[in-house]
């Protein structure tokens, strides 16, 4: 794992991206870019209709988000599901290096999580397809796959050393 000045909060919808990203922000002093405001308004209709994104509907997303990491030298923390591999390259392509989170949690408790969450876009009949497009972090890739049950500032303190072990700056 190298040092990153950008960390991104990843994985299908329902393991607490938001909830993570925000909270390390916080603790790092960092900038938190949310994702989900970055989307075009034709993919939150899309989605919000149940119809899965597919990468040409994502490109303009992902470029948002990676944009905004970049703006932050300093250091930046985002949430984006970045589930595809291709999608954490495209990434890193325009922000440089990144720390992928992935909180890992399992299908029943994703699905709970997002049938009581009220007022978001994002559907229950999506999970199935996000799961299947899941890659998760490859060995060859900056990730930190944390505990998704664990309290939220357990999994903060877990992306801290991890970032310590590396000699990122705290903050």
């Amino acid at each position: 794992m190298s040092a990153a000045r950008a960390i991104v909060v990843m994985g299908p919808s329902g393991c607490g991206k938001t909830t993570l990203a925000s909270a390390l922000a916080r603790q790092l002093g960092w900038a938190f870019i949310e994702g989900d405001e970055l989307h075009p308004e034709a993919n939150r209709a899309k989605m919000a209709a149940g119809l899965a994104l597919d990468d040409t509907d994502r490109a303009p997303f992902l470029d948002a988000v990676a944009h905004a990491l970049a703006a932050h030298p300093q250091g930046a923390v985002a949430s984006c599901s970045a589930l595809k591999r291709s999608y954490r390259d495209r990434l890193r392509a325009i922000a440089g290096d990144v720390l992928f989170v992935l909180p890992q949690i399992d299908a029943a408790g994703l699905e709970h999580r997002m049938t009581t969450r009220p007022g978001h876009f994002m559907p229950v009949s999506l999970l199935t397809s996000q799961l299947a497009t899941l890659e998760p972090p490859a060995a060859d890739e900056n990730a930190c796959p944390v505990d998704g049950h664990l309290p939220s500032d357990e999994q903060v303190a877990l992306v801290c050393r991890a970032l310590h072990a590396t000699g990122a700056p705290p903050g």
